[in-house]
């Protein structure tokens, strides 16, 4: 009986054959499935940076794109935060008194207390301009829980946000762009963004009956975007909070000039005189109530609960102070507090994080600058 011929070895095999036999592998070595798997790896990867760096979609917005806007708006101001340049480190501590732990399971709504680093600041990507230039004041806050876990809050003393999107917020950074011949945004570019976003006129409402605070010390900030709360239980209630002062509103008087720093030095001289309170109200949402768009209010009735008193004690520069280094990130959020689908919050995450990575490198750069000089005139003399 005579043996089948033998079948003719594909290219693959042969290759195999070869390669086998090169580097002394045992036959039942696989070769191929590896590099199969390793290139199927790295084209994901290929594809998912391909994708995030928005090859695949250039019209999409994009952080850099948010931030070199306001570059063009405000110039640049290297080692500054692009938003909310101006501003104030505070220190302090946050004492919950149990009246939230119900409804969420985060350590921060317990009753005990919470160190606090914070800061005050106002709009804009200018460090040196005044602080009447604009009627927005800030507080931001990140509250250190003992277990390690972060809740880092920015708010506004305007309860709504003017718009309802990043490309919305985008474009309204697009039209305010200063006209060169007048140094202000072109009110014609102004009056078509606001027809073309009638979402605004909340806002813009609100500004036109409230003046500010005339102090940060006697302001109320709001948390702007909504946020969901998660009991031990797992019960969730989708809430938005407030901090608000215990000092007395005093509105700010448009007639007297104001000094160019008048807001910080206010809090300076309100700290001497002793510890500046705030309480965390929180504003429980009922079913129905619009979680997803900051342009929208919720009924006046809502219930709302007294979750405890911010206190703070101390001022310092923002300069070397401990709120130089933190992104008030509004997505860092404990267990317990969980982001609602706004998507501004996204939109704000990644735009804080693109400005906080480009000025801290900024800085880096200006400390190896400075270290070269420094060496340089220490080898050669001052010229």
């Amino acid at each position: 009986m005579t043996s089948p011929p033998e079948r003719p070895k594909s290219v693959p095999d042969r290759l195999s054959q070869m390669l086998h036999k090169a580097f002394a592998l045992p036959i039942e070595t696989p070769l191929f499935r590896p590099l199969l798997v390793i290139t199927t790896v790295g084209l994901a990867l290929v594809c998912a940076y391909a994708y995030a760096a928005g090859w695949f979609s250039p019209t999409r917005l994009t952080p850099k794109q948010i931030i070199a806007t306001f570059n063009q708006d405000f110039g640049t101001h290297p080692g500054f935060r692009r938003n909310h340049a101006k501003g104030v480190c505070v220190v302090g501590y946050f004492d919950g008194n149990g009246s939230a732990s119900g409804l969420s399971n985060a350590l921060v709504f317990g009753a005990s207390r919470t160190p606090v680093i914070g800061r005050f600041a106002i709009p804009g990507g200018n460090p040196e301009i005044t602080d009447a230039s604009s009627p927005v004041r800030s507080m931001a806050l990140q509250f250190q829980q003992p277990n390690g876990e972060q809740w880092r809050t920015g708010m506004n003393n305007v309860p709504l946000f003017a718009v309802k999107t990043p490309r919305a917020f985008y474009e309204q950074l697009e039209a305010a762009r200063p006209d060169p011949a007048t140094g202000k945004p072109d009110p014609a570019r102004m009056k078509a963004f606001f027809d073309a976003h009638p979402e605004t006129a909340g806002a813009r409402e609100w500004g036109k009956t409230h003046l500010p605070s005339s102090s940060w010390a006697n302001g109320t900030y709001y948390s702007i975007n909504a946020f969901q709360l998660v009991a031990a239980n797992g019960d969730k209630q989708f809430v938005r909070w407030a901090m608000v002062p215990e000092l007395a509103y005093t509105p700010i008087d448009p007639i007297i000039p104001k000094a160019a720093d008048f807001l910080s030095h206010d809090l300076e001289q309100q700290l001497q005189q002793g510890p500046l309170r705030w309480h965390l109200i929180l504003t429980l949402a009922k079913a129905g109530d619009v979680t997803n768009d900051a342009t929208q209010s919720w009924p006046a009735d809502r219930t709302t609960v007294d979750a405890g008193t911010l206190t703070l004690n101390q001022t310092v520069s923002q300069d070397d102070g401990p709120c130089r280094d933190v992104n008030f990130d509004p997505l860092i959020l404990p267990h317990g507090i969980r982001p609602s689908s706004d998507p501004l919050l996204a939109g704000r995450s990644s735009a804080y994080s693109r400005s906080f990575n480009v000025r801290t490198r900024e800085e880096a750069e200006g400390a190896v600058t400075q270290t070269n000089n420094a060496q340089l005139i220490a080898k050669k003399g001052n010229p």
